[in-house]
């Protein structure tokens, strides 16, 4: 069987639809980005509440911390952001090991402690703690843990950007993630 197709049955006519220009967009959508209005849009960005623990020669420290993100998977790192100005920023700095701990959905009271004035020994005396590699303190049940090596920083504003080496991981099954999103801890959901 031969099957024909003619050029004008194959022809079909597009319309282009009209495409804004950035100036049009930046006249209808945008308002000057300061620093309220950047925080308020950061509310939107949900993120996994973490609980990141140092280690070493200049003393062990921990913080709360939802500005953690994948760089690549070979070799496997992340980056951390952590405030120049927080007090645990030299002992961090100096140690150049750090565990980034994911807690799990019943682990806010964790977030709160290491996010809050509680005194850093004190801090650790929550939960059960063990080492990997880098001798980072490791939360025992938490969601996962990512014992990493930091081999590169940079600064940018007011925060230091830490890239982290994973030297080795540790997770559990079957607990949901911790979120924070507007403001508030929360628990994901599948969706249906």
């Amino acid at each position: 069987m031969n099957s024909k197709i003619s050029t004008s049955d194959a022809m079909h006519t597009f319309s282009t639809p009209h495409i804004p220009t950035l100036e049009t967009v930046e006249a209808q959508t945008c308002k000057a980005v300061d620093q309220a209005t950047f925080r308020q849009g950061m509310a939107n960005l949900g993120a996994a509440v973490n609980v990141i623990t140092t280690q070493g020669e200049a003393g062990q420290a921990g913080f709360t911390a939802s500005a953690v993100c994948s760089v690549t998977d070979t070799p496997p790192t992340l980056l951390v952001c952590l405030n120049r100005s927080a007090s645990v920023f030299e002992t961090f700095k100096a140690n150049k090991v750090l565990c980034v701990n994911t807690l799990h959905a019943q682990q806010s009271h964790l977030s709160n402690i290491f996010g809050g004035k509680t005194p850093m020994l004190e801090r650790f005396s929550h939960g059960v703690w063990q080492t990997l590699i880098t001798q980072a303190p490791v939360l025992e049940d938490a969601l996962v843990s990512f014992d990493c090596e930091v081999v590169q920083s940079m600064s940018v504003g007011s925060h230091d950007v830490l890239i982290c080496e994973v030297k080795a991981m540790q997770s559990q099954e079957g607990a949901n993630a911790l979120m924070y999103f507007n403001r508030s801890y929360c628990e994901p959901q599948p969706m249906n």
